[in-house]
């Protein structure tokens, strides 16, 4: 059995990995920030291995949990994961431009003070990148040169920016290099052999602070294990991740069910695939504010799911948002939401829903 605690920024690509890896969608995905509310396991159960992942929200400051009015589960839950993690999985987006070149600072923070967990660094959204060589120069700072206590050498890049065959995992390319300290250099797969990392996560309150003061102006993170490059919407090298996480599991009980592929209640399920679309296609801060009752939960004559929900919403021009031009709005997220939760329940299901006014 292994435990996986998956963090990141907001929108780095966590939960559609998750699914990914489950092979089914049990959580849900947008566009926009903060889709995932608090953690979620994801259940991976194959011959006698079961990976047990645990999807967290973006990570994000205490004054913009205060600021934006937002759950205090988007603050603690990705810190309560790592209490019972094997193995962190740290997920950044080489995509964005803007925040690519460093680690999230909560996300350093948080490797600091469990420095005791092994960790391995996974760049998402690599399809999106033209010139494969500006990955291997991300490696670089975002590990500060070693992975897995070896240094890396970056021999080429321009090189490797003209390889446009170039593979998605940076263990691939021939112009990365591991210089081990006690050897001469010799060309290796980033993705070595697991090995524990030791560290002494006992550490006072006051190193602790000292150690995130020390970490100001840090971009890396120089005790990654291993280094994978992937896309999770295209599930490119997503089965290479899953059968190394497979190969680090331990011996031990399992906690689930084969059957069972996450921790949520299908009323959990369903209001997460409901609010999925909601964020999809209204505005701004609208699906933000709209509350969930779930009105009917019941077996049809035919045998199908029926669900029947009403949305509250606080204005009454976003009753006329959400209803859409001819009622085709609420029709097209009800329909949406009931494939998905076929997909999910592996059973017919339809949605009805209604939109009032909170008073």
């Amino acid at each position: 059995v292994l435990r996986i605690a998956i963090i990141g920024a907001p929108n780095a690509g966590k939960s559609t990995l998750s699914n990914q890896l489950l092979g089914r969608k049990v959580f849900p995905v947008s566009k926009k920030v903060h889709t995932t509310r608090c953690q979620a396991q994801g259940v991976i159960t194959e011959g006698e291995t079961q990976l047990i992942l645990l999807d967290t929200p973006g990570m994000v400051t205490a004054s913009k949990v205060k600021r934006h009015n937002l759950e205090k589960s988007l603050l603690h839950d990705p810190w309560q994961s790592m209490e019972s993690a094997d193995l962190v999985l740290v997920l950044l987006d080489v995509s964005d431009h803007w925040t690519r070149c460093s680690l999230n600072f909560e996300v350093l923070k948080c490797l600091s003070q469990y420095q005791n967990i092994p960790s391995i660094l996974v760049m998402n959204k690599v399809d999106l990148i033209k010139q494969k060589g500006i990955l291997l120069d991300l490696t670089n700072q975002l590990t500060e040169g070693i992975v897995n206590g070896k240094k890396i050498v970056i021999k080429s890049l321009a090189k490797a920016s003209q390889n446009r065959d170039a593979k998605a995992n940076v263990a691939s390319s021939p112009s990365t290099q591991i210089q081990d300290d006690t050897g001469p250099l010799k060309e290796s797969n980033l993705v070595t052999e697991s090995s524990q990392v030791t560290g002494d996560s006992a550490a006072s309150i006051s190193e602790r602070n000292q150690d995130f003061r020390d970490l100001k102006g840090k971009k890396g993170w120089p005790h990654f294990q291993d280094v994978f490059m992937l896309s999770a919407v295209n599930g490119d090298e997503v089965q290479t991740l899953k059968r190394y996480l497979m190969s680090l599991a331990k011996p031990g009980e399992w906690e689930y069910h084969s059957d069972v592929v996450t921790s949520q209640s299908p009323q959990e399920i369903c209001n997460n695939i409901i609010r999925e679309k909601l964020l999809e296609y209204l505005p701004q801060e609208v699906p933000y504010n709209v509350s969930q009752i779930t009105e009917v939960w019941e077996e049809g004559p035919g045998g199908e799911l029926v669900i029947l929900q009403t949305l509250l919403v606080q204005k009454e021009n976003h009753v006329k948002l959400l209803i859409g031009v001819g009622g085709q709005m609420i029709k097209r997220i009800a329909l949406e939401a009931g494939q998905d939760l076929m997909n999910v329940f592996l059973c017919d299901v339809r949605v009805r829903l209604s939109v009032k006014v909170k008073k």
